[in-house]
């Protein structure tokens, strides 16, 4: 019996809401549910992402060295599309973190880069090779271009 017993005050509890839900949610099985479409694509394009602002820089680091008559421009641009990228793994991070997906490594076998994630508890790889990655980063690049010059062409 603890000295806390016969006092009346500790009979009634209260309890927030959100403090409330927040335990239910802790006594409750772990839901593990399969990724949708939409997370894989997000998936994709977490992996995918780094790798693209590491060419856009490689390539605007080679502009900067070269003699060409439109080079600010070119850096601009580069400059643009780099800050788009960032902001969108940005984006995609915070988007993932809220779903309770998490990637955790990547193996290379042959020519396949596997990444393995957790999706609210379901365990999985994610697999690439390396000419879809070079054609999806090549997709993607154009869509960054494509926004761009149509920004660029409203201005008008």
């Amino acid at each position: 019996m603890s000295k806390l017993d016969g006092n009346e005050r500790w009979k009634s509890k209260m309890l927030l809401t959100e403090h409330q839900e927040e335990y239910e949610s802790r006594t409750d099985p772990k839901k593990t549910s399969r990724p949708t479409s939409e997370e894989l694509n997000m998936i994709r394009d977490y992996i995918l992402l780094p790798h693209m602002l590491t060419i856009v820089q490689k390539s605007v680091d080679d502009i900067k060295s070269s003699p060409n008559l439109l080079k600010q421009l070119y850096l601009a641009t580069g400059q643009v599309v780099m800050n788009k990228i960032s902001r969108d793994m940005y984006d995609i991070r915070r988007e993932l973190t809220k779903r309770n997906i998490k990637i955790i490594s990547d193996e290379h076998a042959e020519l396949v880069v596997y990444h393995r994630f957790l999706c609210r508890g379901y365990e999985d790889r994610f697999g690439m090779t390396r000419d879809v990655m070079r054609s999806e980063i090549s997709v993607q690049l154009k869509k960054y271009i494509k926004e761009i010059i149509g920004r660029v062409a409203d201005e008008k």
